[in-house]
């Protein structure tokens, strides 16, 4: 099952706070265990910039509309992602209790199941 593990935003990620390098070198270490497990393949995660670096495009019928960053909410935000290959969602949630601490201070990591070719049969 393929899954998306999100990171979630927070201040510090919204305002462009660097992770320490101690920091830098955890995730470096989780990231290359799950790829010698085989839980994600190289490149498939990463962090993103903050949202005032982006952009949205709201549909309305025929109509686009861009929308500037940075947005509102900032926990509705994602801050980086991995896509894993796991058994299950026992599998992805063990791996993500494994994770250090993405952030300085309080974080949350979300888990979805992507959809697979099965799912529209």
């Amino acid at each position: 099952m393929r899954v998306m593990v999100m990171v979630k935003a927070t201040q510090d990620s919204e305002t462009g706070v660097m992770p320490t390098a101690e920091a830098m070198a955890a995730m470096h270490d989780f990231n290359e265990a799950l790829i010698a497990a085989g839980i994600m393949p190289p490149d498939m995660g990463d962090g993103l910039k903050p949202s005032s670096h982006g952009k949205r495009i709201a549909f309305d019928g025929a109509d686009r509309t861009v929308i500037d960053g940075p947005f509102a909410a900032t926990s509705e935000l994602i801050a980086g992602f991995w896509i894993w290959n796991v058994r299950d969602m026992d599998e992805a949630i063990a791996w993500v209790k494994r994770c250090p601490n993405p952030m300085p201070g309080p974080s949350e990591i979300e888990i979805r199941p992507m959809y697979e070719e099965a799912d529209f049969a």
